[in-house]
């Protein structure tokens, strides 16, 4: 049976869960507001404001993996 780490909480569990969700949220406003810039000084092309958001995206998935695997590697 696998012995349980001190440091696994349900406290840890909800902060990391939040953490995730604010980084995020962070990222893709992040994104639409990178994306609203571009519109308003290259062509005024709505395609600019969609690429923003989906680069806030994947830059927080991106974020999120690393965060996990850190979260992952302080428990063992």
């Amino acid at each position: 049976m696998k012995q349980r780490n001190s440091t696994d909480t349900p406290w840890r569990a909800a902060g990391l869960v939040s953490a995730i969700g604010v980084d995020l949220v962070v990222c893709v406003v992040g994104g639409f507001y990178l994306g609203q810039f571009a519109r308003d000084r290259l062509n005024g092309s709505p395609l600019w404001l969609a690429a923003g958001v989906v680069l806030g995206l994947l830059v927080g998935v991106v974020s999120i993996v690393f965060m996990i695997k850190f979260h992952l590697r302080g428990s063992r």
